[in-house]
């Protein structure tokens, strides 16, 4: 099993968990394909290989988180890495068939010790699992870019669906002059669309004053 993300850093949009399940022979074929780390891949090539990921492996598992659930975490304390670690365990839960499995994860947190045993504790029933939390996994193994791709394509269809409705927000990512321009131009009007991660410094530092009437609530 391979699992990676796609949207953990922008400002605009979901962040997106992808995991895979594979055996041997849905192994071999994706070996075929040349599948590696999305992000050396182009979009339309992409596409192509998601839908063929989807047709070779032995069940896959896509999770959404949007903004409003990453801003209720962030707020409650409860930082990224621990939120990617429950959804994480989510799609393992979900794809676990109670055989012997490899689970590989693109680790988000620098302490790759640290964020296996959070993980842990939302995984339900472990014993059948060796897992392995990795640095640069989706370069290094088959499962995690395969996963890579499922999780990037469905974060691009959902950047494709907020154009659709909003206009031009780029990319998403804070850095992206773009996003940048959309979020001076529109943020403030529409500060209640769900859209926007109103936890992120970008947010915080456009709409100061905010930031800080939510802070008077309290």
């Amino acid at each position: 099993m391979g699992i990676d993300d796609a949207g953990r850093g922008p400002l605009i949009g979901p962040m997106i968990l992808a995991g895979v399940l594979l055996d041997k022979n849905s192994e071999i074929a994706l070996k075929k394909l040349n599948i590696k780390d999305s992000k050396q891949l182009m979009h339309p090539t992409r596409i192509r290989l998601s839908k063929i990921i989807k047709e070779s492996v032995l069940s896959y598992h896509i999770v959404k988180t949007s903004p409003e659930a990453i801003d209720r975490a962030v707020n409650s304390k409860l930082n990224l890495n621990t939120l990617e670690a429950i959804k994480s365990a989510e799609i393992i839960n979900r794809l676990n068939n109670k055989k012997q499995i490899k689970v590989i994860i693109d680790c988000p947190s620098v302490n790759t010790k640290k964020w296996k045993s959070t993980l842990l504790d939302y995984i339900e029933s472990p014993d059948n699992l060796i897992i392995s939390c990795e640095h640069k996994a989706d370069e290094n193994h088959l499962s995690v870019g395969a996963a890579s791709i499922l999780a990037k394509v469905e974060r691009e269809d959902e950047v494709t669906k907020l154009k659709k409705e909003y206009g031009n927000i780029g990319s998403g990512y804070p850095s992206d002059p773009e996003t940048k321009r959309f979020l001076k131009t529109h943020g403030k009007k529409l500060a209640s669309s769900g859209i926007f991660r109103k936890s992120w410094e970008t947010w915080k530092k456009q709409f100061p004053e905010a930031h800080q009437g939510t802070l008077d609530g309290f």
